[in-house]
């Protein structure tokens, strides 16, 4: 590894370090990562400790336990799916962004839905007035969905969906879009979010209590398996906890902690783990901090295949890889100097592409202000092309491999990470935890102390605490009109008046009955989806069995 060895690191602090830092002293007297994990001077082979074993623990790419990345070649075989969050406005909008974006080199679509159908609303709902189009794409109806997709074969793209408690729902349009086409579901590639757990935890887009949409999730697990087999089930999101403020750290701990308890419930509903794992993919936050990113996802990667092959006793090699797609911080850009975050992006996408993603995401420099426009997208994109173009870092594996800060920060982040499983697994796992909102606090005291640190300037953001300095130019942005809303009202009205209403009454019943029952609930959706039921028709349906949710505080 090096030619320094155990002891030199003292003597180098004995007789050069002290006498320097007399004359000179450093610059802080503590140095943290952004989530505030103390970082040392120097790292040498000290730091490793003697347990440290670099066959065992670091390995080689494509071989348990994966630290330098799931696959042999890694980039030198495939560069990372390049793949836009996108969606706006009506579907037809959002489909001539698409088409924009696939024109420009993106190799893989992302949907983003409005708060509405996030929520399991219709655009006629009351609490959707003013909402409808505004954060993402407004999807109704199958019928929106065919817009959405209108010119896209779906056989030769990858797709993936952030949509979580009607996950079920936007999945099942995406299945009947594809059926018109000609399209067979066994060729279908792409990923639905469906990570419930994190919306208790973080992002607060819930319908239904947990234990009820957990049976949706193992219910959407049998019916891929059976007829969708390449297609993700869950993205199990680490991006959203981070957003809310956690520690990265935390953000490994909780998001591991969810995929076992995906896996658990699997495996009581009669699943067996080596058919449902290789479906299973995660979805990360890259956040400023350049190292600590890096080795979270080498941390991630470790830990996960160790949990899988020694816990779940998963027996192929494919349920031990933890496949990852990565998004740059939303929450780390600003509004001032907002064209500083063209280089914040930059180094995330770097600690991304570094940390070993397989998929990536690139915000754009506006998106603190609004949705991005087409110019702000396009230098997003550009980002992750001349990354993976022009800079060199996509020709070698792990090039960090080895480095001692590296293989310590990752081994710090893997124990950390083990400790929060650790006491979640003594609570009864994940669903009890969140139920006594163990990770809710631990995030809220996490996100209470980074804003303190930031208040009194002993985190920097640049142009919001030092270096700031009047503004003289923002950039362009995107509005939506209110036009939007009033459009999608009438196309779905339309639909309410021209769809079959005996097909459309017969398919929600049975659904409801079936969710009464313990019968698969997938093919009754599906059935309902091609009826032209709605996203709201069908969450209502379900309703009255499953029950809503209503959160407890956790002060």
């Amino acid at each position: 590894m090096a030619k320094t060895k155990a002891g030199d690191k003292q003597r180098w602090t004995d007789e050069t370090l002290d006498p320097a830092i007399a004359r000179k002293p450093e610059r802080d007297a503590r140095f943290t990562t952004v989530s505030d994990l103390a970082i040392d001077r120097l790292y040498a082979p000290e730091d490793l400790g003697g347990a440290w074993d670099p066959a065992r623990d670091l390995g080689m790419p494509g071989e348990f336990p994966y630290t330098r990345g799931i696959h042999p070649t890694m980039y030198r075989g495939k560069l990372w799916t390049m793949r836009q969050f996108s969606g706006f406005g009506s579907a037809s909008d959002t489909n001539r962004r698409y088409h924009y974006l696939l024109s420009q080199g993106q190799t893989g679509l992302s949907v983003a839905f409005d708060l509405p159908t996030l929520m399991g609303r219709d655009s006629d709902d009351p609490m959707a007035e003013g909402e409808v189009g505004r954060e993402g794409v407004a999807i109704d109806t199958l019928a929106d969905m065919e817009a959405l997709f209108e010119g896209i074969p779906l056989e030769k793209v990858s797709t993936s969906m952030t949509i979580n408690s009607p996950a079920s729902i936007l999945w099942a349009m995406y299945l009947v879009v594809a059926e018109k086409q000609g399209a067979a579901w066994s060729r279908l590639d792409g990923t639905i979010q469906n990570d419930i757990l994190k919306e208790y935890i973080a992002q607060k887009e819930w319908i239904y209590p947990p234990r009820p949409s957990i049976r949706i999730i193992t219910d959407i697990m049998a019916f891929a398996a059976e007829q969708v087999p390449r297609w993700n089930t869950i993205s199990i999101s680490g991006y959203h906890i981070r957003e809310a403020g956690s520690t990265a750290i935390q953000e490994l701990a909780f998001t591991l902690a969810d995929g076992v308890g995906y896996v658990e419930a699997a495996i009581e509903a009669g699943l067996d783990v080596d058919q449902i794992a290789p479906r299973l993919s995660f979805f990360f936050n890259s956040h400023n901090d350049f190292f600590e990113e890096i080795c979270k996802l080498r941390a991630a990667r470790r830990l996960w295949a160790k949990l899988m092959r020694d816990r779940f006793h998963a027996r192929s090699p494919r349920s031990w890889m933890l496949r990852t797609h990565v998004q740059t911080a939303g929450c780390s850009l600003t509004a001032q100097q907002a064209y500083n975050n063209i280089v914040r992006v930059t180094v995330q996408a770097l600690a991304a592409v570094l940390g070993g993603t397989q998929s990536l995401h690139t915000n754009s420099l506006d998106e603190t202000l609004a949705l991005p426009t087409e110019e702000a997208v396009t230098i997003a994109l550009r980002t992750q092309q001349i990354l993976a173009e022009e800079s060199g870092v996509a020709n070698t594996i792990d090039p960090l491999g080895g480095s001692y800060f590296v293989e310590r920060l990752t081994s710090q982040m893997e124990a950390g990470a083990s400790d929060y499983i650790r006491r979640i697994d003594e609570m009864g796992g994940i669903v009890s935890a969140i139920e006594r909102g163990f990770p809710q606090k631990e995030i809220a005291d996490a996100a209470y102390t980074y804003q303190l640190q930031i208040d009194r300037s002993e985190k920097t953001i640049v142009g919001v605490n030092r270096f700031v300095q009047e503004e003289t130019r923002r950039p362009d942005m995107l509005r939506i009109d209110p036009a939007v809303e009033r459009d999608q009202l009438a196309r779905l009205a339309k639909i309410r008046s021209a769809r079959d209403a005996a097909r459309h009454s017969r398919a929600l019943a049975s659904l409801a009955a079936t969710a009464a029952g313990k019968g698969n609930l997938m093919p009754g959706i599906v059935e309902a989806v091609r009826a032209y039921a709605s996203v709201g028709e069908i969450c209502g349906a379900l309703k009255p069995v499953f029950g809503e949710y209503r959160e407890q505080s956790v002060l």
